[in-house]
């Protein structure tokens, strides 16, 4: 029985090179065919026109070309945009379209589901379901920027991977996905233009060090303390405070800038002023900003917002001794698109439903 045809956007750029090379096609047609899937983002093979009309055939017998769809799309009441992307094997994950005066930032999955079992985090109720192919976490800016030009008539201008899953236990997929949006045969975005969000694998931000990996790092902290952050974030037992520490003093002092760390503010559980003083300890170790995100309640979880005033406290003590903290508002919160809402399920019919094109 002969195989399926291979989804050609799944290979890498040097097992491309090879497949021409091995049917007697010279290896510069790679840059042409990368053109047409990344930058041209087409959907059949034909469309290549600057392809020799045998080539085409050859490509049409042994690939396909696979691309992500918008399953539904939920508009909130303050602007943010909740997509469900139907991926390539039927599962579904949610990104989100976050429009301010200033930018347009999409916040993308990297993993159907997430193995980290955050305690705050709707997306943990999935459990891990698979890594994202570099196609996938692709198509899924693809159509946010189609979103943002026929939706909201302005540009895309960041993306941060602060969606369903953890980037840094996908890291290869990560990565080519970020060379292929950032290769001028691609979507050609800056490399400042993208934040990478980890929970603290501090194995893979030496790493990531290391690689000199293009992009803005953030880290979901929530707690300074090693005790309550491990109730908050299991991945504390096997990547602890003091050595993400390292790492991240490593990785500023290697890359040459700050990173920011995310904090989760929750009602009488890491808003007092013994957490402010734990969290000043932690972060003046490196530069680095801080974000302080206001909670957005999920449903069968035993946390609440922490106060407003509670929250200024807390900001005030930071910034009193030298830190930057700002303020992150809840976005998209009527559609569940807020921080740690994603829970991968398909909308309820009643939402709005607007289809776009990968291309």
């Amino acid at each position: 029985m002969k195989a399926a045809p291979r989804n050609i956007r799944s290979m890498s750029d040097e097992e491309l090179e090879t497949w021409l090379s091995e049917s007697g096609e010279p290896r510069f047609r790679a840059r042409q065919i990368q053109e047409w899937l990344w930058g041209k983002n087409v959907s059949d093979f034909e469309s290549m026109s600057n392809l020799p009309a045998g080539l085409r055939d050859k490509l049409k017998r042994e690939f396909v070309i696979r691309h992500l769809t918008v399953e539904k799309t939920a508009f909130s009441r303050d602007g943010t945009i909740k997509s469900a992307y139907r991926l390539l094997d039927g599962k579904i994950i949610e990104g989100v379209l976050i429009p301010t005066p200033q930018r347009i930032t999409a916040c993308i999955s990297s993993q159907a589901g997430c193995s980290l079992n955050c305690a705050f985090c709707a997306t943990a109720a999935l459990k891990m379901m698979r890594n994202l192919g570099a196609d996938e976490i692709y198509d899924q800016v693809v159509l946010a920027r189609n979103q943002a030009l026929e939706i909201l008539r302005r540009p895309l201008t960041n993306v941060v991977f602060m969606g369903m899953g953890e980037p840094l236990l996908n890291y290869k997929n990560v990565l080519r996905a970020l060379s292929l949006l950032q290769a001028r045969f691609g979507l050609a975005m800056g490399a400042h233009r993208f934040t990478l969000s980890t929970a603290g694998i501090t194995k893979m931000i030496l790493r990531l060090a290391e690689d000199g990996v293009p992009c803005k790092l953030a880290v979901s902290l929530h707690s300074a303390i090693p005790e309550k952050r491990t109730r908050l974030m299991p991945i504390n037992e096997s990547n602890p405070l003091k050595d993400l520490r390292s790492a991240l003093i490593y990785y500023t002092s290697k890359i040459g800038r700050p990173v920011t760390l995310e904090y989760l503010m929750l009602k009488n559980v890491n808003d007092q002023m013994e957490d402010a003083h734990a969290l000043l300890k932690f972060a003046k170790s490196f530069p680095c900003k801080i974000n302080l995100i206001e909670y957005n309640t999920v449903p069968s979880m035993p946390f609440e917002p922490s106060p407003s005033e509670q929250i200024d406290t807390f900001q005030q003590f930071l910034k009193k001794h030298g830190l930057i903290a700002t303020l992150r508002k809840s976005r998209g919160k009527d559609i569940e698109a807020a921080c740690g809402q994603l829970a991968g399920q398909l909308l309820p019919e009643s939402v709005q439903h607007k289809s776009l094109p990968v291309h």
